[in-house]
C-alpha cells in the first residue's frame, strides 16, 4: 500500500473538505487510493471503514447543532439498508469494479458541481414524499454497498434538486445516512475485512481529525462553492484515471 503519511494527509484534507458539507468522504478517499495505485480489494473495505467514524463525527455534530431530521431520514434509510448490505456483499471483479467506481466518482463530481451555489439556506420546502424516498434510497444504497461509498454524495444533491429541504437540513439527513449505509456495506462484507491495510490505526485518526475540524465548520456554515468545485476536479481526475488507467 502507498506510504501510509501520505495517504494519511490526503484523508485528512477530504474529511475536512466533506465533513463542512456533511459527507464522510468515501468518493475522495477512493480518489486518493485510486490516484496513488492502491488495490480494488482494499479501497472499498478501507473507505467504508474511514466513513462509518467520520459519519459519526457528522451525525452528531449536525444533531447537536439541530440539522438532521430523524423522521425525514426514516424512508432513505429503510430503503437503503439492506440494498447497501446486498450491494456490499457482492464483489465485483477489478475490471468491473475500476470503471464502476470511476463513473460513480464522474457523476459525483458533476453533482458537486451542480450544487456548489446551493449552500445557502433558502424556503424550507414540503415534507419528503415516503415513496419516492424509500424507492431512491434502495437505488442509491445498492450503489453505495456495491462501491464502497455512503451515497450522500447522491442524496444531497437529490434532496436540494428536489426541494426537500433546506441544505443543513439536508445535510444532516445524508451524514445519518451515509453512517448507516457504510456499517451496512461493510457488514455484507464481512469477508474483505482483512484486506484492510496495516495502517489503517493511523488513518481513521487522520480522517478523524478532518471530520471533527469539517462538521464543525459545517455546521455552522456549508462549505463553501469553490471547495466543492475543487472536490469535484479532483474526483474528475480520479474517475477518468479508474475507468481508463486503471
Amino acid at each position: 500500500m502507498a506510504e501510509p503519511l501520505i495517504l494519511g494527509l490526503a484523508f485528512f484534507l477530504a474529511a475536512v473538505l466533506y465533513a463542512s458539507v456533511g459527507h464522510a468522504g468515501a468518493s475522495g478517499y477512493l480518489a486518493v487510493m485510486a490516484l496513488l495505485g492502491v488495490a480494488p480489494a482494499t479501497m472499498r473495505p478501507t473507505a467504508l471503514a474511514l466513513n462509518i467514524l467520520v459519519a459519526t463525527i457528522v451525525t452528531v455534530r449536525f444533531h447537536l447543532a439541530g440539522h438532521v431530521r430523524w423522521r425525514m431520514l426514516l424512508p432513505f434509510v429503510l430503503g437503503s439498508v439492506p440494498l447497501a448490505f446486498v450491494g456490499g456483499a457482492l464483489t465485483l471483479p477489478a475490471q468491473v469494479y475500476r470503471p464502476v467506481v470511476g463513473a460513480v466518482l464522474l457523476v459525483a463530481a458533476a453533482q458537486l458541481a451542480r450544487t456548489a451555489g446551493r449552500a445557502a439556506d433558502g424556503e424550507v420546502p414540503a415534507a419528503i414524499p415516503f415513496g419516492p424516498a424509500l424507492a431512491s434510497g434502495a437505488g442509491i444504497g445498492l450503489l453505495s454497498g456495491l462501491t464502497g461509498t455512503g451515497g450522500g454524495i447522491f442524496l444531497t444533491p437529490l434532496i436540494l434538486f428536489a426541494r426537500w429541504s433546506e441544505a443543513r437540513v439536508a445535510a444532516g439527513i445524508s451524514a445519518a445516512f451515509i453512517l448507516a449505509n457504510s456499517i451496512a456495506g461493510l457488514l455484507g462484507n464481512v469477508a474483505s475485512v482483512p484486506a484492510l491495510p496495516p495502517s489503517l490505526p493511523i488513518l481513521l485518526l487522520c480522517a478523524a481529525a478532518g471530520g471533527l475540524r469539517g462538521a464543525e465548520l459545517g455546521a455552522r456554515r456549508l462549505g463553501s462553492p469553490a471547495l466543492r468545485r475543487v472536490l469535484a476536479v479532483v474526483l474528475v481526475i480520479a474517475g477518468l484515471k479508474l475507468m481508463f488507467l486503471g
